[in-house]
């Protein structure tokens, strides 16, 4: 009982202390009165407000699957993005989503892909299996397992050289068309 009295007391408090930083400049006085210095709480009609927390997404769509600021600066662009059938090394991935973002109102192939999808052990070793038959470089890495195209083949290539990539974790895969583009996706399932 003591501690819900103090932390209420405490949230008084600072209400007030905020509220108080509040004042216009013309109503701030010089020198302190008696109420400034022993501050009595007093009660307001007016709501407090606050802002409410951002909650996940909770379903897998273009714009949740990447960064806020990702989907802000293809849209600003006059971008929108297209769904797209999600098949990686011939296993058709029907838990997941890939998407095309492109400005459709000029003919064009110009534009960026970003894919998320869920996958079993099988149906992850089925794809691994199928990007290594049609000649995808494997690569390990701390955060999974990595398969890039041939980079003599890559319509586009990152700073570092590396086009379309598959990175693959425990039971999901991501997919961007270069390997930094990965970091664009923030869906964890």
């Amino acid at each position: 009982m003591i501690p819900r009295i103090m932390s209420a007391t405490a949230g008084v408090l600072l209400l007030v202390v905020a509220l108080a930083g509040c004042t216009p400049p013309s109503e701030l006085s010089s020198s302190p009165t008696p109420e400034a210095t022993n501050p009595t709480p007093r009660a307001s009609a007016e709501p407090v407000t606050s802002a409410a927390p951002e909650t996940p997404a909770t379903e897998l769509t273009c714009e949740s699957m990447i960064s806020a600021g990702t989907v802000k600066a293809l849209t600003d662009a006059g971008w929108t993005a297209q769904p797209k059938e999600f098949i990686v090394g011939g296993e058709e991935l029907t838990e997941g989503l890939l998407c095309f973002w492109a400005d459709y109102s000029v003919a064009s192939d110009h534009g960026q892909l970003y894919g998320w999808a869920a996958l079993d052990e099988d149906a992850s070793a089925s794809a691994q299996a199928g990007l290594l038959a049609e000649g995808w470089k494997r690569e390990d890495g701390a955060d999974g397992i990595y398969f890039t195209e041939d980079p003599r083949y890559a319509m586009g290539r990152d700073e570092d050289g590396y086009g379309m990539t598959y990175l693959f974790g425990g039971d999901w895969v991501r997919f961007a068309d270069t390997r930094q583009g990965l970091i664009l996706i923030e869906w964890t399932g």
